[in-house]
């Protein structure tokens, strides 16, 4: 059975929220996905440092 996703230290840069998380295997794993309607953004990254610049260089796509 898959643990449930619990994320911590989340912040919202623009439309996207950027937070940490562990994976199965205890390791750190950050996560910037966009909340904009039609966008689908969504990426992990091994490094807050990472997550954070996509967080701030990403542009939507949707009209």
């Amino acid at each position: 059975m898959a643990r449930p996703n619990h994320f911590r230290d989340v912040i919202r840069i623009g439309p996207v929220r950027v937070g940490s998380r562990s994976d199965v295997r205890g390791r750190q794993k950050h996560t910037a996905a966009c909340t904009a309607p039609r966008c689908g953004f969504s990426a992990d990254y091994d490094s807050r440092a990472a997550a954070e610049l996509a967080a701030r260089t990403h542009t939507c796509t949707t009209n």
